[in-house]
């Protein structure tokens, strides 16, 4: 029997208060989702003064990281025309983006989510979902 490592809610939301910390810490008020394995929304913050445009736009990013094991900055160059990835965009109902802010989480080796950032620059967004996702894993590899 196979047994499965899940993202609970409790987790979820210590992703996205480090997430929202560092955000604040920032300057950029920000909407954060956070999704298990697949993909299904777990913890949803929007802080004030975030963008109501980027609801949609930090749930599809934590979706695409979940899906695709990898932070949504690094799929976009697989993803250009000529590669292999070409066209990826029109799946899943364009319910996919490689815009960076979407970072998979990860305990004691296994992705157990992702999380999603969205509402300032798409530096700021990876940055901030980058550190959220940093702090995920220390926390839980510790544990």
């Amino acid at each position: 029997m196979l047994t499965k490592k899940t993202l609970s809610y409790s987790a979820a939301e210590k992703a996205a208060a480090w997430a929202a910390e560092k955000a604040a810490e920032m300057g950029v008020p920000q909407n954060i989702a956070v999704v298990d394995d697949a993909g299904h929304l777990v913890t949803f913050r929007r802080m004030d003064g975030a963008k109501f445009f980027s609801i949609e736009i930090s749930i599809t990013k934590a979706y695409a990281a979940a899906g695709f094991r990898a932070a949504t900055h690094k799929v976009a160059p697989k993803t250009q025309p000529g590669m292999p990835g070409f066209g990826a965009q029109a799946l899943n109902s364009g319910r996919f983006t490689t815009l960076g802010g979407g970072v998979p989480l990860e305990a004691a080796g296994v992705i157990v989510g992702a999380i999603g950032v969205s509402s300032g620059t798409v530096e700021q967004d990876t940055e901030i979902a980058e550190h959220a996702a940093r702090r995920f894993q220390e926390h839980f590899n510790q544990a």
